[in-house]
């Protein structure tokens, strides 16, 4: 039987061929911006990171964990890191290799799940960035674990997460019907064949217990958040956050 995570694989395969926002390349025009100190990043929809979170990047060695698409790692190399990705999309990564054939920067490059122990030894980055991902992934915990691990110390893990309100009705514009909690596919074969209906893969409803308290079981210290929207949709044009930004280091 196929895994949700092979599922999940071919199906952001598939959305990258549709032309997914997440899966389109950064432009050579921002990489050189980026070169000038002009840049932005997210790990959530809408909201850039701020430059502060990140601090220099300049010879920082950088893990972009499940953050493959030419996106993210294009900048922080354009910035002087020491550039790492690790994905599971073979699109993903593949325009991730695009990108620093075209500027002409070195990159490590790994098709890997993050739901496997990470194949890095222990304190090896600086910064670990991960956008929105873990709602792929059935159990986060051991992924922020797995973080700390590869973590150096004072190093920081950002971190874009999804808080549950995007899996609470069938239909986003109709109140009519509640999910039942936790949205887990693997589970629950109604809720499986709603996310089939629509090429959605396998996603996965997480708690603040397990992406907060997570990282702080992990040993994180947070010492940063902040809200953010799904950018469109009725959720959106109500104000309504469906995702966070956490900031946390490993004292």
């Amino acid at each position: 039987m196929e895994s949700y995570q092979d599922i999940n694989a071919r199906t952001i395969d598939s959305w990258v061929e549709e032309g997914w926002e997440w899966g389109k390349p950064v432009t050579h025009e921002a990489y050189e911006n980026a070169r000038a100190g002009k840049w932005d990043v997210l790990l959530t929809p809408t909201k850039p990171v701020p430059h502060e979170w990140l601090g220099d990047l300049k010879g920082k060695k950088v893990l972009g964990l499940a953050s493959g698409g030419g996106q993210q790692m294009p900048i922080f190399a354009a910035l002087g890191a020491d550039c790492t990705v690790l994905d599971y999309s073979p699109r993903q990564i593949e325009s991730e290799r695009m990108v620093a054939q075209r500027e002409g920067y070195e990159i490590r490059i790994i098709r890997g799940d993050m739901t496997k122990p990470l194949p890095f030894s222990d304190g090896e980055f600086d910064l670990v960035f991960h956008p929105v991902s873990n709602c792929y992934v059935r159990e986060v915990k051991p992924i922020f674990k797995e973080c700390f691990r590869v973590l150096a110390p004072g190093g920081a893990l950002l971190s874009g997460l999804d808080n549950g309100v995007n899996f609470m009705f069938l239909d986003e514009n109709s109140r009519d019907k509640l999910c039942v909690f936790p949205f887990d596919p693997v589970a629950n074969p109604e809720q499986r064949a709603q996310l089939e209906a629509e090429n959605d893969g396998m996603q996965f409803s997480h708690t603040l217990e397990e992406q907060i308290g997570g990282q702080l079981e992990a040993g994180l210290t947070l010492t940063h958040v902040y809200e953010d929207t799904n950018g469109e949709g009725i959720l959106h044009e109500h104000n309504i956050p469906t995702f966070w930004a956490t900031r946390a280091v490993k004292g």
